[in-house]
């Protein structure tokens, strides 16, 4: 059985030190500046395998972006899988960002299913696509403004061709596609005045992990931006250039054998190596074997 603690000292914002005991710790109650209520869940930070996961619904999740645009806050969001436990297991950096962003959704069924065990019904999954499509979806009428940075200039181009057919009025503000080599410090201020120079309230990251997770840390305060948002493979997924699973697929916790299908050479690792290795620091956490 998962410990439950009562909550302590509210989620961290990004960049903000904090401890994950086993079980949960931390609290914030979600507001909504728009309907000027608070939002029916509250955001905890729930201990799986070490790393603070967020378990909310997807209004949730948009609702706090709302909030930090009005706050002038400046956080970033990753989206947590079980391939980025498993990476957060021997990898410190990685372990580290996803403890110190402003918000972990959870991107996949057991996520949710070892949140909800743990006594937070509302978890849901919030995967990167489905967060940018809401998040574009409601802030047409707020004026959000959205800049996208990764993959090709060919997926990103379409990417926001098929959002602002889906969303008509949709803000982008720019868009970059950096090079797959690391960036000397002068292309990287290149890029950082670009983006701040586009005026965005939200900079979607599609760098794939870890890239994506340690771009986040280390362009947080330097972006003037509300959130940097890490979402993978939204990118393609919206441009249409790589499937989705069916539906059904998604909400039995099944859509890494969808891509495993799709892609072998690419996730048979990834998916069967890191689920047996996440199963088996899963039963370890369970019976207390961890520290």
């Amino acid at each position: 059985m998962l410990t439950t603690l009562s909550p302590s000292a509210g989620t961290a914002a990004s960049g903000t030190e904090f401890t994950i005991p086993d079980g949960v710790c931390g609290a914030e109650q979600v507001f909504s500046p728009s309907e000027g209520r608070a939002a029916p869940a509250v955001s905890d930070r729930v201990n799986i395998l070490g790393v603070g996961a967020t378990p909310q619904d997807l209004n949730t999740a948009v609702a706090t972006l709302e909030r930090w645009r009005a706050e002038r806050r400046q956080e970033y969001v990753c989206v947590v899988s079980v391939h980025g436990l498993v990476m957060a297991q021997r990898d410190p950096t990685i372990r580290h960002a996803l403890n110190h962003c402003g918000m972990a959704t959870e991107d996949g069924m057991p996520l949710v299913w070892w949140s909800r065990l743990a006594g937070f019904s509302q978890a849901r999954r919030v995967c990167g696509s489905h967060l940018l499509d809401a998040a574009c979806a409601h802030g047409v009428p707020r004026g959000f403004r959205h800049y996208f940075y990764g993959a090709t200039p060919k997926v990103v181009e379409r990417l926001i061709d098929r959002l602002q057919k889906r969303h008509p009025g949709v803000c982008v503000t720019g868009y970059r596609s950096p090079p797959f080599r690391p960036l000397t410090p002068a292309e990287d201020a290149a890029e950082i005045a670009a983006i701040n120079a586009a005026e965005p309230d939200f900079v979607w990251v599609g760098l794939g992990m870890p890239k994506q997770e340690k771009w986040m840390v280390e362009h947080l305060g330097k972006i003037d931006a509300t959130a940097l948002i890490g979402v993978g493979a939204a990118f393609d997924f919206h441009a249409g250039t790589k499937p989705r699973a069916p539906v059904w697929m998604q909400h039995a916790g099944l859509e890494w054998l969808f891509r495993l299908l799709t892609e072998p050479r690419r996730f048979a690792h990834r998916y069967l190596i890191d689920n047996l290795l996440f199963i088996g620091h899963m039963l370890q956490q369970v019976t207390r074997l961890r520290k």
